[in-house]
């Protein structure tokens, strides 16, 4: 069985707002058929990340998409990638229909066919003006026009911002049953990081710049653990083992660590697999003396 195309490949990838490096020399690849899960705090680095690999900034090193270097070839990649924000980016003034009429304009690979049929079941109407609907009725609507758009990539920034935790739910489950196929790569930034966990084959950490964490799910099973020890008498021979995170919840410790065997941790406590939130506040914490 061949191994899966690579759908954007970056080599040391920089990017300078004046005097700042804001990106550290970035390696990364993304194979087809995959979902990223790209995660961070506010300026670590996501939306510049993005922004290259949709051809909206020029950075240093080299990245391709789709075997295209975005800046120069923006409106010939745009054909096959499809990038979709947040909810409240979805332009209020606009009744449906018109908004289906503007995408098919805009996205060569926007069916508004399809758009209508996902909707079909719904009580959202074509002549209805986006600013009036619920935030179900915006759910839907957002996730019909990302379900429509026949793209190999599709980059979603924070696509359910604003939204309750069901529909945030149903959005995601919709996207992973209806719309992925092993032709089509999914990139999602969030901030609801264990909400999308269910569905990642991919995670990438990026801190102050720089990639710390980027592996697929499976691997952090096996690569990283976390130990809850309630015996006080046991902390000691832990710390020996050199977690990368500890803290006390409801008086008992709990330890992150990276590369221990889960067979040394045993003896000493409660052994599991951190979730991704527990696992992001453990590596994102700045190192000392950054800025």
């Amino acid at each position: 069985m061949s191994a899966p195309a690579t759908i954007v490949s970056a080599r040391g990838l920089r990017k300078r707002f004046g005097k700042t490096e804001v990106l550290h020399g970035l390696d990364f690849d993304i194979p087809a058929g995959r979902i990223y899960g790209l995660v961070g705090h506010n300026g670590a680095g996501k939306t510049t990340t993005l922004n290259a690999l949709l051809g909206l900034t020029q950075c240093e090193g080299q990245i391709e998409v789709l075997g295209l270097e975005p800046f120069a070839n923006r409106a010939r990649l745009m054909r096959d990638v499809a990038f979709i924000s947040d909810v409240a980016s979805l332009p209020r003034f606009l009744r449906v229909r018109e908004l289906f009429a503007l995408l098919t304009d805009i996205h060569p690979k926007f069916s508004a066919d399809k758009a209508r049929d996902f909707l079909s079941g719904t009580d959202i109407r074509p002549e209805a003006r986006i600013k009036t609907l619920s935030k179900g009725m915006m759910a839907q609507l957002h996730l019909a026009v990302v379900m429509a758009i026949d793209a190999k990539l599709l980059v979603l920034d924070e696509p359910t911002l604003g939204l309750d935790i069901t529909y945030r739910k149903r959005f995601y489950r919709r996207l992973l049953e209806d719309y992925m196929t092993e032709d089509r790569t999914l990139l999602i930034t969030t901030h609801q990081v264990d909400e999308i966990e269910f569905m990642l084959s991919d995670i990438m950490f990026i801190r102050d710049g720089k990639l710390i964490v980027h592996m697929p799910m499976e691997t952090v099973t096996t690569q990283f653990a976390q130990l809850v020890i309630s015996d006080p008498a046991q902390i000691e021979a832990a710390r020996a083992l050199g977690p990368v995170f500890t803290e006390t919840r409801f008086g008992q410790t709990v330890m992150i660590f990276d590369g221990v065997d889960s067979a040394q941790l045993a003896p000493l406590g409660h052994v599991s697999t951190p979730s991704l939130s527990d696992l992001f506040v453990a590596l994102m914490q700045r190192e000392t003396g950054a800025a």
